[in-house]
């Protein structure tokens, strides 16, 4: 075939290939444009290093050595190889076409060969990953899809492989010889001369063109869409802290401006809508769900598939100027949404920066908000927060009894403000076993000199469990009332035992012009041992420290529980610690709400038990509520204690000279 001939095909294959794939690009984009907005602009800086992490050094996948490393090495060699792309328009145009410089480059050619080779052992272990280990986070997943992909991509580099060998074996290859020690290998038993060699050489670089083109047209219609749309979801994640929700805008002037959640596909933000069109259907989220792990409804995987479904279903017909349907029942069930503990596992594990807990939290607002439809019991606790400022439903006078005893301050109108506000919160106020925490905590304080003070009746519930249960409603009121208080009383620095008060305080109530410098207890105690203002003895105890979720996962602490634990006995860790612990089935205002299946907090305490640890240290009051009721329910050997508690306990000690 001419050159000329050659050029026509070429084009006219680029485009329908091109044609297909724009028009099935702009329906997407449309399809995008109907959603809300979601403030994703600015913090430039912080996007380019995530991209640079995320995206080209494949951070997040590679948590997972081994089957990270297979996608990476398929990620990494189609960066490598895309310039051979180019180069092989030009070349089945005409032989002896190619890029300008780079393809007389031996260097770039040896690149070529070594990135072939590692992307098909790249495919071959998808296959075995997929065929042979058969891990159950693929349940669900369409394995066809994935298999005509990986063929696809074995394809690509096979016959690139094969095109440059019959390059070398015909004499044309525009670079050194020796460089190209796979294609050389295989160009020695092509052999023969003549037309024959040239025709296979065509046949190649074609096959290699077709491929490349097939490959482009099926994209985005399959879930591999996520290569062309994981970088942008990415690119725009969130950027503020993780435990932060976006909060809902009640003020609007134009009606149809007011959102409440997610009911329909209307309802969704922008984001949210890339955010399915970004899933790789890994099933990674869905390995480290809670939920999923003790046999409930719930799949963080399957939840953002049923909502991509129902965005490819309807998002034309919206476009058209139908309605779309709800999408609790009809993308996911009821339970699914219910089952979520907001631990935020989903979200650390995704390697495309899918915010789970946002599209769940955005759908009970709808729900609760809208609907009026969440589980009976939960609904007592949203009347309870409203009604008496507390979960609990306890009157605000005995939000102070837990420090009787103890020389602790309590801030009345017009008093100065004190170096540190303690926020106790509702658990540590109320609850028996998490008053231990705040008793431990204050004393600890004010052994070390610190001016202390704490609100008492006066503080009231952050509105944490109600904003996660998706009633915006209760949590902003509250959020008022604190932010009011605390800037009446000039407070601007605070400790709280509460992994959720501090996360709500640090970084929710900013939202309502609330900023004060917010310290988990844990982070101070490190700090006054450090400082040698608090002494420990070097204790004989081995001891396991479960991460609260919204301590280590969503705020990073994570070294100072464990400064304390090492300092007053010796540390064994669980198997699932740190950014990526286990939670206690409390969060998502779950302490409120019964649980289907088998117990979150019994398979935690079954693997702090198998650490062969005498106790089990926590941060959180919520921790050590279900972590204690899951060592009566499995009949643990452990004692739950909080750090606080173990540390006050080991100081008295010395004191007492025991």
């Amino acid at each position: 075939m001419s050159t000329a001939a050659s050029a026509l095909v070429l084009a006219g294959a680029l485009a329908i290939a091109g044609g297909l794939f724009v028009r099935r690009a702009h329906l997407l984009y449309r399809v995008v444009r109907l959603g809300r907005p979601a403030g994703r602009s600015g913090e430039v800086a912080q996007r380019v290093r995530t991209e640079a992490t995320v995206v080209l050094g494949q951070r997040k996948l590679l948590q997972r050595l081994g089957p990270g490393l297979v996608h990476a090495l398929i990620f990494w060699g189609f960066v490598v190889l895309f310039p051979t792309i180019l180069m092989a328009f030009l070349g089945a145009v005409d032989p002896d076409w190619t890029l300008p410089w780079l393809g007389h480059q031996g260097w770039f050619f040896l690149l070529v060969d070594v990135f072939c080779v590692l992307v098909l052992v790249g495919v071959v272990s998808a296959f075995l990953i997929r065929k042979v280990q058969r891990p159950e986070r693929f349940e669900g997943s369409h394995l066809g899809e994935a298999d005509l992909i990986l063929g696809l991509i074995a394809l690509i580099v096979t016959s690139l492989l094969c095109w440059h060998a019959a390059q070398i074996a015909l004499g044309i290859n525009e670079w050194p010889a020796g460089w190209s020690p796979v294609s050389e290998a295989i160009s020695t038993p092509m052999g023969g001369s003549g037309e024959w060699l040239e025709t296979r050489e065509r046949i190649f670089v074609w096959l290699h063109v077709l491929t490349i083109l097939a490959f482009l047209v099926y994209l985005p219609y399959s879930k591999h869409l996520h290569i062309a749309t994981a970088g942008l979801n990415v690119w725009f994640g969130r950027t503020r802290a993780r435990g932060r929700l976006e909060p809902l805008d009640f003020e609007v002037e134009d009606e149809a401006a007011l959102r409440l959640g997610s009911g329909t596909l209307a309802d969704m933000t922008w984001k949210q809508m890339l955010d399915t069109m970004s899933c790789t259907e890994c099933g990674r989220c869905q390995d480290v769900c809670p939920a999923w792990a003790t046999g409930k409804a719930l799949s963080p995987k399957l939840l953002i598939m049923g909502l991509r479904d129902r965005l490819f279903e309807e998002g034309p017909v919206v476009l058209a100027g139908g309605e779309a349907t709800a999408l609790v029942p009809g993308a996911v069930t009821d339970d699914v949404v219910w089952d979520c503990v907001t631990c935020g596992a989903c979200v650390h594990e995704c390697p495309v920066s899918i915010e789970h807990v946002d599209h769940i939290v955005d759908l009970r607002r709808h729900l609760v908000m809208v609907e009026s439809r969440f589980p009976t019991e939960a609904g007592t606790m949203l009347r309870d927060v409203g009604r008496s400022a507390n979960p609990w439903a306890k009157p605000q006078g005995e939000r102070a009894s837990w420090a009787d005893g103890l020389d602790v301050r309590v801030l009345e109108p017009g008093d100065a403000p004190p170096e540190i506000l303690y926020w106790v919160g509702c658990a540590a106020s109320f609850d028996e076993r998490a008053r231990a925490t705040a008793r431990a905590t204050a004393s600890l304080l004010l052994r070390a000199g610190l001016d202390v003070a704490i609100l008492g009746p006066r503080e009231s519930c952050t509105g944490d469990p109600a904003r996660r249960m998706g009633d915006e409603f209760t949590f902003q009121a509250q959020a008022q009332q604190n932010v009011a208080t605390l800037g009446e009383a000039g407070v601007t620095r605070v400790v709280t035992s509460c992994p959720h008060c501090f996360n709500t305080l640090g970084n929710e109530y900013a939202d309502f012009g609330g900023r004060y410098e917010v310290v988990h207890h844990t982070e101070l105690l490190a700090e006054l041992l450090r400082d040698g203002r608090l002494e420990a003895p070097a204790g004989l105890d081995e001891i396991t420290y479960h991460d609260s979720c919204y301590l280590a996962r969503h705020n990073d602490v994570v070294a100072a529980p464990r400064e304390i634990v090492s300092r007053i006995g010796k540390p064994l860790e669980m198997a699932r610690s740190g950014k990526r612990t286990f939670c206690c089935g409390a969060g998502g205002a779950h302490m409120w709400m019964e649980e289907r299946g088998a117990a979150i907090n019994e398979e935690r305490v079954r693997e702090a038990t198998a650490t062969g640890a005498s106790t089990l240290a926590v941060a959180c009051p919520f921790c050590t509520m279900m972590l204690d009721d899951g060592v009566k329910q499995t009949g643990s050997p452990l004692r739950v204690a909080d750090v606080s508690v173990l540390l006050a306990e080991a100081i008295d000690e010395v004191a007492s000279g025991a």
